[in-house]
């Protein structure tokens, strides 16, 4: 870390306290209080850490004001339009993008690991055929230190390297699974001659009896949906790898842990809920009654996939998926398809109200998202099996520098406590 650039003065029972201010390379000061509670005897109270750095990063910034995402510098319009998620994996990874040599280098390790130990097929039979694939996700990851003993000891380099491409070449083959089992289809295996999102879509929708020919304008597509979602700072799912990393558990448990975190409805569910709330609408001739019932507040409606908590201008990640959307609409066409009709209708409907434009409810990565993974024919069951695969790179790019890092300590939160006070303990009999 930096040396301070300023200090700040907190007042607290009459005394004074100064505080380090740090500024860092873009984003607002950060007031140091690592020390107010050894010094003053008081914590910060922060439900959700929304005001709270718990960590510094090299990785990954967002201003939600300017509809800015940055990787490593790179904006996430120039990696998502001129490079791909492999790419991005090793930008994340290391800090600078790869060379010819470094990129073909990356890309063979990372194919040349994407099978899973045969053993763990009987682990997916273990579960029940309706398992949601997420559930076997979360199994699966956080079993796989039980069959890839040499890539646990987080001590060492090297184990740490091999566990990260493990992680990144195996997650299409367990989701891929995760989605035949469900479906009660047979496992397809990975091939080395398909790049990493044609490889994917063959796994979840080739068959034994017929060839499946990957077409490229879905691989691409595919490709642009792992790549905007590959990292995004310190959301729940990132703080939740970090925090279990902290504890010195392996790498397997602390992303089988940020997989568990991202199943919730308020973090990786948003497009799973988007196209519910598709599905609910109907047809497009429903939508004025939906759009007036999202404009009402006293209706508990509220219209999913617009908007978004971090960015209060518009979702950078949104423009380039968009461009994705239209295409495999085109591609697939939507004239058969009613969800995709309304939602096509709903985003007209949305961008042209001056109501959502200035509460710059604009549709955002979700949205557009949702409606390519439904043109491709994934049930919405998938959708966030699909989101845990494309941020699996950001996760161990986030468990790596914390592991690197000197300051690195387990996370130990306080609190606000309201509760009784000591009580003397009263016999059963006289209760």
């Amino acid at each position: 870390m930096t040396e301070p650039t300023s200090t700040a003065k907190l007042s607290v029972h009459g005394n004074d306290y100064e505080l380090p201010v740090y500024s860092p390379t873009a984003g607002p000061d950060v007031i140091d209080i690592r020390k107010l509670y050894s010094s003053a005897g008081v914590f910060t109270y922060d439900p959700g850490f929304t005001s709270t750095a718990s960590c510094d990063s090299t990785i990954t910034y967002i201003d939600g004001n300017k509809g800015e995402l940055l990787h490593r510098g790179y904006t996430i319009d120039d990696l998502a339009s001129k490079s791909h998620y492999l790419e991005v994996c090793y930008l994340l990874l290391y800090g600078e993008l790869p060379s010819p040599t470094q990129l073909e280098d990356f890309e063979n390790r990372v194919t040349n690991h994407t099978m899973l130990h045969e053993q763990m097929v009987y682990f997916y039979r273990g579960f029940r055929r309706d398992a949601h694939p997420m559930a076997i996700m979360t199994g699966v990851v956080g079993a796989m230190s039980a069959f890839y003993h040499d890539s646990t000891d987080i001590n060492d380099p090297w184990q740490r390297e091999v566990a990260s491409i493990r992680l990144i070449a195996k997650m299409p083959t367990i989701a891929a699974w995760a989605y035949k089992f469900s479906i009660g289809q047979p496992f397809v295996y990975p091939r080395n001659d398909l790049d990493y999102a044609s490889n994917f879509l063959r796994m979840c929708f080739a068959v034994p009896a017929e060839d499946y020919e990957v077409n490229p304008i879905l691989s691409r597509a595919m490709d642009r949906i792992f790549t905007l979602h590959a990292d995004h700072e310190q959301n729940a799912s990132t703080s939740t790898v970090r925090l279990a990393s902290s504890s010195g558990a392996n790498p397997f448990a602390c992303i089988a842990a940020g997989i568990a975190c991202l199943w919730g409805p308020a973090h990786g569910g948003a497009n799973q809920a988007c196209l519910e709330m598709l599905k609910e609408i109907g047809t497009p001739d429903r939508i004025p009654e939906f759009i007036a019932k999202a404009k009402d507040k006293n209706d508990p409606f509220r219209l999913m996939g617009f908007g978004h908590r971090v960015y209060k201008n518009f979702d950078p990640r949104a423009t380039v998926m968009k461009q994705s959307a239209d295409e495999v609409l085109d591609l697939l066409g939507v004239e058969n398809n009613p969800i995709l009709a309304t939602a096509k209708e709903l985003e007209k409907a949305a961008l042209s109200d001056p109501y959502f434009a200035e509460k710059k409810l604009f549709p955002n990565v979700d949205f557009y998202s949702g409606i390519i993974l439904e043109a491709m024919g994934f049930p919405t069951s998938m959708f966030t099996p699909i989101f845990a695969l494309s941020r699996t790179v950001g996760w161990i790019s986030q468990w790596k520098e914390m592991i690197a890092d000197p300051q690195n300590k387990i996370g130990r939160p306080r609190q606000l406590y309201l509760g009784e006070t000591t009580r003397a303990y009263t016999d059963i009999e006289t209760r």
